[in-house]
C-alpha cells in the first residue's frame, strides 16, 4: 500500500519479531508488557535519529577531544493513557532524563470519538521536542485529539510512536497533522465494526494490564 510520506514503518527484524509475539493471543500479560517496553525503546531509537547535536570539549582517559552531545532542552514523552504508559517505559529507558506529560483519553463506545479526562505537560513544552506514544493508531481519533491539545499548549516539534496502525487511521492522522511523523512497526489493512485493527493484536490496554 502507498502511505503518506509522514508514515514511517520500521522494518528492523527485531521490531517485526517482537510485533509477531505481541500479536499472538497466547502471549501472557507479563510478556506482552515486556515486549511493549522493548518496542518503545526500539521505535524510539528510530524516531530520534535526527535529534540535533552540539560538540563539547572533554577529556578521555587518553587525551582531550571534541565529542557530540544532544543539543537543546530535554525531550518530553507524552503517553496517551492508559496503554501508552507501556511504550513510555521503553522510551524512558532510552532517554532517562526526558520529561513526561500525560494525556488521558477514552473512546466513546458509541461514536468512537476521543473524550479527554486528563491533561498535564511541562510548562515550557514549546521549547522541547515531544514524542507522543500510544500502542494503537486505529481510528486515529485519540491521537489526533492528543496532538491537537499539545499544539494548543505551544508544542511545535512533535512525533508519534505506535506499535500498530490501521491504514485508515494512518491516513486520517496524516491528513490532519501532516507535520507530525508517525513511527510504527506495521500498518494493517482495516478496522472492524468496533474500531479495532484487523488482524491487529487485540486491546493493548487489556493485554498490558491483564484486564477485560
Amino acid at each position: 500500500m502507498s502511505l503518506p510520506h509522514s508514515i514511517h514503518v520500521v522494518s528492523h527484524p527485531l521490531v517485526q519479531h517482537k510485533l509477531t509475539k505481541m500479536r499472538d493471543k497466547l502471549t501472557s500479560s507479563a510478556n506482552f508488557r515486556r515486549l511493549l517496553r522493548e518496542m518503545g525503546l526500539l521505535l524510539g531509537y528510530d524516531a530520534t535519529r535526527d535529534l540535533p547535536l552540539v560538540h563539547t570539549h572533554i577529556e578521555t582517559p587518553i587525551e582531550s577531544m571534541d565529542a557530540p552531545l544532544l543539543d537543546g532542552k530535554k525531550l518530553v514523552i507524552v503517553p496517551i493513557l492508559r496503554a501508552g504508559l507501556g511504550l513510555a517505559e521503553g522510551l524512558m529507558d532510552l532517554m532517562p532524563l526526558a520529561r513526561m506529560g500525560h494525556v488521558g483519553l477514552y473512546r466513546d463506545p458509541r461514536t468512537l470519538q476521543a473524550v479527554e479526562y486528563y491533561f498535564r505537560t511541562p510548562g515550557d513544552i514549546s521549547d522541547r521536542d515531544v514524542i507522543v506514544c500510544d500502542p494503537m493508531l486505529a481510528t486515529a481519533h485519540s491521537a489526533i485529539a492528543a496532538v491537537d491539545r499539545l499544539k494548543e499548549t505551544g508544542a511545535k516539534r512533535l512525533k508519534f510512536i505506535c506499535v500498530l496502525a490501521s491504514e485508515q487511521g494512518a491516513r486520517a492522522f496524516a491528513e490532519v497533522h501532516p507535520d507530525v511523523p508517525v513511527f510504527t512497526a506495521a500498518v494493517d489493512a482495516k478496522l472492524n465494526d468496533h474500531g479495532y485493527i484487523v488482524p491487529g493484536l487485540g486491546d493493548a490496554g487489556d493485554r498490558l494490564f491483564g484486564t477485560r
